[in-house]
């Protein structure tokens, strides 16, 4: 039987990875056929306090890799954070899916139970069980960048509608 914290997770992390996948294929599209300096697009941000899209991309990217990992009980692989271009992050999004794609779904199977620890040893450790942290935490700011990311976009003219924020399901 598959875990339902798997269920819960990785499919979804993949379905919203791809709809980003193609939100931003869309950007870079737009970007050239407006003939508009790509960085124009992947320095926007909605309002100046919050990250731009590229750091809404890799943020969006960091949740749906450590979320898993945790999870999983596997170690979160590091990443540069150094993408500077529609390519770049495609290629970021394209080896986080490949990680989470290769997880084992029996590492979930005492993934609602177990221990997730956040910033362990700092004064912001969070302490969760696998369930909360996932439905609570993990699931809800993976959301909230993959949302902005496509915000951005939308605001800044690209042709994207629900239906590619979605991706496949």
């Amino acid at each position: 039987m598959t875990s339902s914290i798997y269920t819960a997770s990785i499919p979804v992390f993949k379905q919203m990875l791809g709809g980003l996948k193609e939100v931003l294929r869309k950007a870079e599209a737009h970007a050239i056929d407006k003939k508009i300096d790509p960085n124009a697009l992947l320095q926007a941000r909605l309002f100046p306090d919050m990250f731009n899209l590229l750091r809404q991309v890799q943020v969006a990217s960091d949740f749906a890799k450590s979320v898993s990992a945790r999870l999983a009980g596997v170690d979160v692989p590091k990443m540069e954070d150094n993408e500077q271009t529609f390519a770049q992050l495609q290629t970021r999004i394209d080896t986080v899916l490949a990680f989470i794609g290769g997880l084992d779904v029996a590492k979930f199977d005492d993934a609602a139970t177990r221990e997730i620890i956040t910033q362990a040893g700092t004064p912001k450790e969070k302490r969760f069980t696998g369930q909360s942290y996932l439905l609570n935490y993990g699931l809800p700011h993976f959301f909230f960048h993959a949302t902005a990311a496509y915000a951005i976009l939308r605001h800044n003219g690209v042709e994207v509608g629900k239906k590619d924020y979605l991706g496949t399901y």
